[in-house]
């Protein structure tokens, strides 16, 4: 398959389309989804660039894929739609991990997905989400929201603000089960419990702490207001860790990270973890390596 098939091979053979909430009208917008790929391992080939030791990768914030739509800026640490780098496929069973910024007023019309756990944070602003199953929900800094996509499922998200950004991060991870059936759930953290510590926020468990997926996945976010050191212990043997800095600044296990920076690593037990700037925000991401 040449690079103009993948990009136009949807997960379910459709595109993404857009809309103005004001106009309550909407078009295609040139934004394709993703073939599916075979994982094996930290990433689908060898990472020449990004790989600096034999159990990790680190993605500066520059080096992500842009997409600038003008209603959206998009920036893709694994390909996506028109970004598409062979050495950039995944992290694991992490397929997706977009930092969008989305206009006011504007947002993503109803589009599908399929046998995809889809995971969304949102960072600034108000997000309204509908979908097939009669859900519609405002989603805001400080709630997590999760689709198992299933046997397949139609939603829309919009930026229900007329006067400011929305800024989210948007994660895809391979599920552990196909053809489920199509579920939505969101939550609404309690803020102190990351405060200088992480605070679990999703697990394979839907009795445990956070929202759950069909995947043996656990997300961790913490804010630290000071200089602080933290020992992460992996929660299950064989997964990977991928860190995200959300803002300020860290050091992993030796690698200094920056705003945006993410940092990949396999093979281990456990992480250290040191936040070097004030108002430092981290999100860990321990998922499978192999499907």
């Amino acid at each position: 398959m040449d690079r103009k098939d993948f990009l136009k091979k949807g997960l379910l053979g459709t595109g993404m389309f857009v809309a103005s909430a004001a106009l309550a009208n909407t078009m295609k917008n040139e934004i394709d989804e993703i073939e599916p790929l075979e994982p094996i391992g930290y990433n689908h080939l060898p990472n020449t660039d990004s790989k600096i030791k034999d159990n990790s990768v680190f993605h500066k914030a520059d080096s992500r894929g842009k997409a600038d739509h003008g209603w959206l800026v998009s920036n893709h640490t694994f390909s996506f739609a028109n970004y598409h780098n062979p050495e950039r496929m995944h992290f694991g069973v992490l397929r997706v991990l977009n930092d969008d910024k989305v206009e006011a007023g504007r947002g993503f019309g109803t589009h599908p997905h399929d046998n995809m756990e889809i995971i969304s944070i949102p960072l600034e602003g108000d997000l309204e989400h509908k979908d097939s199953m009669g859900n519609s929900a405002i989603i805001k800094s400080g709630d997590i929201q999760v689709m198992s996509a299933g046997t397949g499922i139609m939603h829309s998200e919009f930026n229900k603000n007329n006067d400011s950004l929305v800024k989210f991060l948007q994660i895809w991870i391979y599920p552990n089960k196909r053809n489920v059936t199509p579920r939505y759930d969101q939550i609404t953290l309690d803020k102190t419990k990351g405060n200088n510590q992480f605070q679990q926020i999703l697990s394979p468990n839907a009795d445990d702490e956070g929202v759950w997926i069909h995947q043996d996945a656990w997300f961790h976010l913490g804010n630290f207001e000071n200089t602080l050191e933290i020992n992460y212990k992996i929660k299950k043997k064989g997964n990977g860790v991928y860190v995200f800095i959300v803002k300020g600044s860290a050091e992993i296990e030796g690698q200094k990270l920056e705003k945006r920076d993410g940092f990949g690593v396999w093979d281990i037990s456990d992480l250290d973890i040191k936040s070097t700037s004030e108002n430092t925000e981290i999100l860990l991401m321990e998922v499978p390596m192999m499907m």
